[in-house]
């Protein structure tokens, strides 16, 4: 059995997990705002609750992970984890070794392992959020880049003004929670409403709908770069808003649509839905571990 810890802005979800993937029972708490000493006194409350058969704990946090010597950096949202070796202080606690990977890249080796992109030599794992995360299959593993930052597609630029040296990002063009909160704002609906949101789009609203193919061709466009940068097998859509069957079609369709549009282009991608969706990160946290640990492949 190995508890494995997903590390968010709002909750740490935990769950006791078999080696073979299985949930056995699960749980969260609320994410302290600025203590790593309160977060790991939850973890190891969590750690000391659970069976006495645990062989291991494996985390997803935010931030660049070293994951070798388990140093955070940065830590997204969650700033007091940066420079923090996290896999150390809660290893000296809970007295069972402990693996440590970035959010975004446990997505992808979820996928990997037992989702979407199973079997795929070349992948690139895309998870809409708050932001654009992910991961890069490259050769059947996961491919960290020299500093840590491969996949992470937020911080790619998709415009840029020669005059005042400004970007824009796609951390921002990308971000399903803005492209939601657009919609809510248009409509008055009820703040984070984004079930009432989809329903618009469904629909056919006018508003709702030109807001959602915008997002769908910004989101098309860097799968289209993308392409022609890695030429993976196959692409993975995660995060909540996948589980809307509409943003598949949205972003087939606008690949399509700038293909018309652009006819210099020749590249075709593969596109589909990820496997899983909030239990990603638990999933690819733990398959990080029996891949450091216990040499998984």
């Amino acid at each position: 059995m190995y508890i494995v810890f997903d590390i968010g802005g709002t909750f740490v979800k935990h769950a006791l997990m078999s080696s073979d993937g299985k949930i056995i029972n699960e749980g969260k708490f609320s994410t302290p705002n600025n203590s790593t000493d309160v977060l790991i006194d939850q973890m190891v409350e969590v750690f000391k609750s659970s069976t006495d058969q645990v062989k291991g704990i494996a985390i997803s946090c935010p931030g660049m992970i070293d994951v070798d010597s388990g140093i955070v950096y940065h830590g997204g949202s969650l700033t007091y984890l940066h420079k923090q070796n996290l896999s150390e202080l809660v290893r000296s606690r809970c007295g069972v070794s402990v693996s440590i990977e970035n959010d975004g890249k446990c997505a992808a080796l979820a996928e990997l392992w037992l989702g979407s992109v199973k079997g795929y030599k070349h992948a690139a794992v895309l998870v809409l959020g708050t932001g654009v995360g992910g991961g890069l299959i490259i050769d059947g593993k996961l491919h960290r880049g020299s500093n840590l930052a491969a996949g992470e597609m937020s911080y790619i630029m998709d415009g840029f003004k020669l005059e005042t040296n400004k970007a824009t990002f796609v951390g921002l063009s990308g971000s399903a929670a803005r492209m939601v909160d657009t919609i809510v704002k248009t409509k008055n609906l009820r703040e984070n409403d984004g079930e009432a949101a989809f329903s618009y789009i469904v629909n056919g609203d006018e508003e709702a709908t030109n807001v959602f193919n915008d997002y769908c061709k910004s989101i098309a466009v860097q799968i289209l770069n993308l392409q022609y940068v890695l030429d993976p097998d196959i692409f993975a859509i995660g995060g909540g808003i996948s589980v809307q069957p509409i943003l598949l079609d949205g972003i087939k369709q606008a690949i399509e649509d700038i293909k018309h549009a652009n006819p210099m282009h020749v590249a075709t991608p593969y596109v589909v839905t990820c496997k899983f969706r909030s239990a990603a990160n638990l999933y690819g946290a733990l398959y990080h571990y029996l891949q450091q640990y216990e040499k998984v492949e």
